[in-house]
């Protein structure tokens, strides 16, 4: 859209401070640094507050017993394993070029530093909860989707979408996978810690009976680690949804700002359905089908949960990838290329 006095006037004229600007002056440059300071200021608060949060959580406790029990760090590294596999995968289906390491790592790194975030305001607004049914169901459509959605996608849109290696769309589902995973990993950090130690079963190196407490420390935390094996997949998914379409904004800046508000609805109403049919929907298979554990309805809600919606991601990122495929394969052999058919062609 132009002024109507740009649209007129001659190319040669200087509109300079009448119907177009640029810096030209100190004034002019100073407002742009001034601009550019306080995008920067910004940037690194939310940095550095993500980092303190983040700290207060681990000497909370957390830190402690994964530097006193490296049992604690396997059980946590188990439970990241197949979410770890499900990034891996949508990484292997960026059909454009290979992602730097650096900048995944970077992503993993600010998404643990932001999940503090969404854990404050989890924590904050968890009274909603006990408001019976309506309020959980809020709580979840309104808080915690929402939330821990936009904290995953900020770590992914505060660097690597600045950076001039994200250059195609398909390069969001990555780094929102990779975003989804870092968060998976501090989440399943937080809860196998917290249920080691309400069920007392953490080992200590003061422990009279060793054998005794580290037996009942890998039964405890087994099952805690296959739960959240299953609840970390959940999060990689997600994110990747709200990826794909920070990265569709990237290349469409005039209407950017409805297409990520579009992925983050899209990946907080698939997080906040999951966290509250998990736990109705294993209960109500359970009165059908009676005599099955709550365990392995548990582990068959999620299995059938989580697929379906990897499938719909599946066909997304595989439309991306045919896609691509046959605009690379008509500009490398224009010969090849059908003549466009008219209205008089004989079919």
């Amino acid at each position: 859209m132009e002024d109507p006095v740009e649209a007129r006037a001659n190319e040669s004229e200087d509109l300079y401070d009448v119907a177009s600007w640029e810096p030209r002056t100190a004034l002019d440059r100073l407002a742009v640094n001034i601009h550019r300071g306080g995008v920067r200021l910004l940037r690194w608060t939310v940095y550095v507050l993500g980092a303190v949060i983040f700290l207060a959580f681990l000497v909370g406790g957390a830190g402690a017993i994964i530097i006193d029990n490296p049992f604690v760090l396997g059980l946590v590294v188990l439970s990241v394993v197949p979410a770890g596999l499900l990034a891996l995968y949508v990484y292997r289906t960026d059909i454009t070029t290979d992602e730097p390491a650096t900048l995944m790592a970077a992503t993993f790194v600010l998404s643990i530093l932001f999940a503090g975030f969404a854990a404050v305001v989890n924590t904050r607004l968890s009274g909603l909860q006990g408001a019976g049914l309506l309020g959980v169901v809020l709580y979840y459509y309104l808080v915690v989707g929402p939330g821990e959605e936009f904290v995953k996608m900020l770590a992914v849109r505060l660097y690597a979408y600045r950076d001039d290696r994200f250059d195609s769309v398909i390069d969001g589902a990555v780094y929102g996978a990779v975003a989804g995973l870092g968060f998976a990993t501090i989440e399943n950090v937080l809860y196998i810690t917290q249920n080691l130690q309400g069920s007392g079963a953490v080992i200590t190196t003061m422990a009279v009976d060793f054998l005794a407490q580290f037996s009942e420390a890998v039964e405890a935390g087994g099952q805690i680690t296959a739960v959240r094996s299953l609840a970390g997949p959940g999060h990689v998914i997600y994110s990747a949804f709200a990826g794909y379409y920070l990265g569709l904004a990237k290349f469409n800046r005039d209407n950017a700002v409805p297409i990520i508000i579009k992925g983050l609805i899209i990946a907080a109403f698939i997080h906040a359905t999951y966290n509250t049919l998990v736990g109705i929907v294993p209960g109500l298979v359970s009165l059908v089908v009676p005599g099955v554990p709550t365990l392995v309805l548990f582990f068959g809600f999620v299995v059938v949960y989580a697929g379906l919606f990897l499938y719909i991601l599946y066909r997304k990122l595989q439309r991306y990838r045919r896609t691509y495929k046959r605009v690379h394969d008509d500009v490398e052999n224009p010969e090849e290329m059908a003549p466009d058919r008219t209205e008089f062609d004989a079919d």
